[in-house]
């Protein structure tokens, strides 16, 4: 049996980071720089333009958030750093990360400015002095062109996910962004893809830029069973206790990125009387090897651990292994699962996947070249019953066994009483189960799931499907139909866009909340055929939101909205044909401002100058 090792990419201590920053990234758990975080970070700290290239979920916010943390003065109020997200959500979630970084950093402030959300608290934001602004081309334009946003202190210009920027149509507000600020800076671009016309921004902007490409070599998965579920990450460690009683291993490896979510996973299991202890960068070597002891010998059944053990760790009879998060690197997820089905064994690795980490596990399961089985996340009723079975197998090898403890005089006193032999044993067995239950809790994963079924073929047109507003789909419905559209207090309007536009339900939704400022939830039902649409408005908002939907555009096209008769209920059924105004007014989302938010859309461009078409949306992380 070898000898446990743990193997060591690097630290963040050794990249450079401040005193400040450094206690930022160990108070958020971090133990390990991912590789573009390694590659990209020391490049910036010194000054230069860095251009990386990592897949989505790979650190690339840490990655440029650390160096324009660490580089900017805090005693100097206003904007010195401008980074651009393709997304309103994805800006939200860099201004987070950048919160976190400037923790020990007093004065320094990060602002997130993107289209749909109030000017003004915004603009408060701008006033108060921040020296970060982090937000979507279109929104950050035109506060620039409002005069709120001053360009010419920017000292770092930062491009997140630039290859999604431009496949949304940002390319012009790009171009206008980079003449107004100053030609002296630093410029940090980071993109999934450098090819095409990204290749050109970067040719044209940057100056001597270190290049940081992260290229995954495909690794051989050994012979595991690997599936995963979806679960909320409220959920995830009420899931993990019962995906152990389930499969009920020997012994099982739980990974997590952080520290933190290590110590309070293991906190929870062992509250909940689970064998369990942690392995992460904090514990000493004489720590770590008293906890390898145990693991190995049983006395430890399930190790919470983050990378660190993922490497190098020789322990056999680890039947599971389970991805609490995915990390953030392809290949370290083949280091992991390869902690089981060792040496001719069958093992088995499930991932908890939560928002974005789907479309991350697609990305490894293409790398890997396998494939995964979606489970179902254990029921109540399936917990009960595997306990049931277990009481009856340990049971049943007593039974056999045939050495017991006098108890006799326990019984018999139970017999006087009046007590059959069954109700003593169905009394003992209550008794059992209730001492040997664990703590469990409903979960949003316990609730019945309503069947919403495949979308309909946009593209087509073929398939006329019914919408509610959010999202479900019901039944088809016939093209002639003569039942009212919605109940009492609603009115069917006409709007000139369908399937053959690419336009969605959420799409539709979040335009006309948006535009007419309706209460959320107000709307009825929604059709789309394959030339118009049809949308259930209550009668109180109907003028409202004709006056100002039917002023917008959709992608530069006029749009029309219009009470519906009778006889336009269904495609070809009527007399009316979609007429279109000779002269269209704003577009939707106010200036043109393309940072997504539109109800069910995805992040999509509603009203780019360039649409997706074909290609579908990038997820952005």
């Amino acid at each position: 049996m070898g000898k446990d090792t743990i193997m060591d990419k690097g630290l963040f201590s050794e990249l450079g980071l401040s005193p400040e920053l450094l206690k930022a990234v160990e108070g958020l758990g971090f133990e390990q720089p991912s590789p573009i975080q390694a590659a990209g970070i020391p490049p910036a700290l010194e000054g230069r333009d860095v251009v990386g290239q990592s897949q989505t979920g790979s650190g690339k916010t840490m990655a440029f958030a650390v160096p324009v943390v660490q580089l900017l003065d805090p005693k100097i109020k206003g904007m010195q750093a401008l980074i651009l997200c393709p997304t309103r959500e994805l800006a939200n979630q860099v201004c987070e990360e950048v919160h976190k970084l400037a923790a020990h950093k007093p004065g320094m402030k990060a602002v997130p400015v993107y289209g749909g959300s109030s000017y003004d608290r915004q603009i408060r934001g701008i006033e108060g002095g921040a020296q970060i602004i982090v937000g979507t081309p279109g929104r950050v334009l035109d506060m620039v062109n409002r005069k709120i946003l001053k360009l010419e202190n920017v000292k770092i210009l930062v491009f997140d996910e630039a290859d999604a920027m431009l496949d949304m149509g940002f390319r012009e507000e790009i171009d206008e962004v980079l003449a107004k600020v100053p030609k002296e800076r630093q410029t940090l671009f980071f993109s999934a893809t450098l090819s095409g016309p990204i290749r050109y921004l970067i040719d044209k902007y940057t100056k001597n830029a270190a290049v940081c490409t992260i290229e995954h070599k495909a690794m051989t998965v050994p012979t595991v069973e690997q599936g995963y579920y979806e679960v909320q990450n409220r959920s995830k460690v009420e899931v993990l206790t019962r995906v152990l009683d389930i499969e009920q291993p020997r012994l099982a490896i739980v990974f997590a990125n952080t520290k933190r979510m290590v110590d309070e996973t293991t906190d929870s299991l062992m509250a909940r009387g689970y064998a369990v202890d942690r392995l992460h960068g904090d514990l000493n070597q004489t720590m770590r090897e008293r906890v390898l002891k145990n693991f190995r010998n049983g006395a430890v059944e399930v190790l919470i651990a983050t990378d660190v053990a993922a490497r190098g760790l020789d322990v056999d009879n680890i039947d599971l292994v389970v991805n609490l998060e995915l990390p953030y690197d392809e290949e370290d997820y083949i280091h992991r699962i390869g902690r089981t089905g060792r040496a001719g064994r069958k093992g088995k690795a499930v991932s908890f996947l939560s928002g974005r980490e789907i479309f991350m596990f697609q990305r490894i399961m293409r790398f890997a070249k396998v494939k995964a089985e979606r489970f179902s996340v254990p029921s109540q009723d399936e917990l009960a019953g595997k306990r049931a079975d277990s009481f009856f197998e340990k049971l049943k090898a007593k039974m056999e066994e045939g050495s017991f403890h006098n108890h006799e005089s326990i019984l018999q006193r139970l017999l006087d009483a009046g007590h059959s032999l069954t109700d003593v044993a169905s009394g003992l067995m209550d008794l059992w189960m209730a001492e040997t239950a664990k703590e469990r809790e409903e979960i949003m994963e316990d609730r019945p799931k309503r069947d919403s079924g495949p979308r309909p073929d946009r593209k087509e047109g073929k398939d006329k499907r019914e919408w509610r507003d959010d999202g479900a789909q019901t039944e088809p419905r016939p093209k002639r139909d003569t039942k009212p559209f919605a109940t009492d207090g609603f009115k069917r309007l006409f709007l000139n866009l369908g399937a053959m536009d690419d336009v969605s339900p959420g799409d539709i939704a979040g335009a006309i909340y948006r535009e007419a400022a309706l209460p959320s939830g107000c709307l009825g039902r929604i059709e789309i055929f394959e030339r118009c649409s049809y949308v259930g408005v209550p009668e109180e908002h109907v003028e409202q939101v004709m006056s100002t939907v039917g002023q917008a555009k959709w992608r530069g096209r006029p749009l029309r909205m219009d009470l519906a008769d009778r006889q336009d209920f269904g495609e070809g059924g009527g007399t009316r044909k979609p007429s279109f105004p000779r002269s269209g007014g704003k577009p939707f989302g106010r200036g043109g401002d393309r940072s997504g938010g539109y109800g069910g859309g995805g992040g999509r461009p509603p009203f780019g100058k360039k649409p997706y078409g074909k290609k579908p949306p990038r997820d952005h992380g």
